[in-house]
């Protein structure tokens, strides 16, 4: 009897225990750089940029009201905060930048919360959804899910998951990759080109890698970078401006 009291308690305790293990994984995110910790000052001297906080990131133009925005999903197990220096280098160029928190760091769990951000900035009448390898995937979701409700996709080490073909979509797509990324291999993009619109725009970065794509340190499993993170945040945020100014026409 008391041996079969203690399988029917490990019986219990066994899911208890599998979905902390979990809940601490996907909580144990890298420490952003401190260029993100700086690129979060609300201080507008220096480029015009108000940064507020709240429900997400938001970043704001304070000489105009923008009309052009990006929504910005996280890569897994990163926080948003890891993308704020790209964040406030786009907002510069005169675009809303909203970057959205993920229930335990993971866009899995919430792909459609670019619709809270889009019906809270009635004044934008240009969208673009995008993120960072999961994040990317999920944006790809939200589109997929709700066509129309944006003019623009932006993938940063990412595609779209089998059952999110985005390819007969009237969509404009920029899909960003590194040549060193080992998560986000060269090989997986490749192979994913069929499923987004035959006019997507395919940026490589020669020498970078997957975590560069962030201000977060570096990655597990990933390959190292033969150039610096400023010089791949050079061409990611390039990449990203070109693909607002195309949906902005």
């Amino acid at each position: 009897m008391r041996r079969l009291r203690r399988w029917w308690w490990g019986l219990l305790l066994a899911p208890v225990l599998l979905v902390s293990g979990f809940v601490i994984w996907a909580q144990s995110t890298p420490t952003p750089m401190t260029e993100a910790d700086a690129a979060l000052q609300a201080s507008t001297e220096m480029d015009g940029v108000l940064v507020t906080t709240g429900d997400w990131l938001t970043f704001r133009p304070v000489s105009h009201e923008p009309s052009t925005g990006l929504i910005l999903y996280p890569g897994g197990r990163v926080e948003p905060d890891a993308y704020a220096p790209a964040a406030r280098e786009v907002a510069a160029q005169g675009y809303l930048v909203v970057l959205v928190p993920m229930p335990l760091n993971l866009a899995f769990f919430a792909p459609d919360r670019a619709a809270a951000v889009i019906d809270s900035f009635p004044q934008v009448t240009q969208w673009v959804v995008g993120g960072h390898s999961l994040g990317g995937a999920m944006a790809a979701r939200f589109a997929h899910r709700h066509p129309g409700t944006v003019e623009g996709l932006l993938l940063w080490a990412s595609y779209p998951a089998q059952s999110d073909d985005l390819s007969e979509q009237d969509l404009s797509v920029t899909a960003v990759y590194a040549t060193n990324d080992g998560l986000a291999t060269p090989e997986e993009i490749a192979a994913s080109r069929h499923l987004l619109p035959s006019g997507t725009q395919w940026i490589e970065i020669e020498g970078g890698n997957h975590a560069q794509f962030g201000w977060y340190g570096s990655q597990a499993g990933d390959v190292p970078a033969t150039i610096s993170r400023e010089a791949q945040q050079h061409q990611v945020t390039a990449a990203t401006l070109a693909l607002l100014q195309e949906v902005e026409r």
